[in-house]
């Protein structure tokens, strides 16, 4: 009886492992809002780390988290770095390129696990409003990727960039 469960289990782990590798080697998350405020004054937010308190969904996370602020004070080479608990983990981010319609941040997540992704946000004006898209995207190595068969990453992620974007509209529209 003993074989026949272990055998079964095992059966069901390969076939995990089978479907994972099955799966993409790139990740996107993305979720988008409208905003009731010009590009500009959303980018304030965006571009400078120091404003991200106001608006990020994992800075109220963990209040003990610990930050830095290091390269140019805003705009390209500004560098955050933070040390918190299990849901913000340990990281850096770096804003390497700004356009009228688009900042982009190379994010280094050393905890729980390591990954190097892109975010980006794109900043579109539709009349007296702006669309305003975060994305995150990046490689799906295998581990990555059996995570994703047991947790569907794109709610999980995707709740937290609901709520930084419902952050950021309440701020920019103040």
């Amino acid at each position: 009886m003993f074989k026949a469960i272990s055998f079964i289990v095992a059966l069901l782990i390969a076939g995990l492992l089978i479907f994972a590798a099955t799966k993409p080697d790139t990740f996107r998350v993305e979720r988008s809002t409208s905003i009731k405020a010009p590009p500009e004054k959303i980018a304030s937010y965006i571009n400078d780390f120091h404003n991200w308190g106001a608006w990020s969904p994992w800075e109220k996370m963990d209040p003990k988290m610990k930050r830095s602020f290091s390269g140019t004070p805003s705009g390209v080479g500004a560098v955050y770095e933070w040390q918190g608990a299990d849901k913000v983990g340990t990281g850096r981010m770096e804003i390497v390129d700004i356009t009228p319609s688009k900042t982009t941040i190379k994010l280094d997540f050393s905890k729980p696990f390591a990954a190097h992704n892109t975010a980006e946000y794109t900043l579109e004006p539709k009349g007296d409003s702006t669309q305003v898209t975060w994305a995150m995207f990046g490689p799906a190595p295998f581990m990555s990727k059996v995570m994703g068969v047991l947790f569907n990453v794109d709610k999980m992620v995707g709740k937290d960039f609901e709520t930084g974007l419902a952050n950021l509209k309440t701020a920019a529209e103040r």
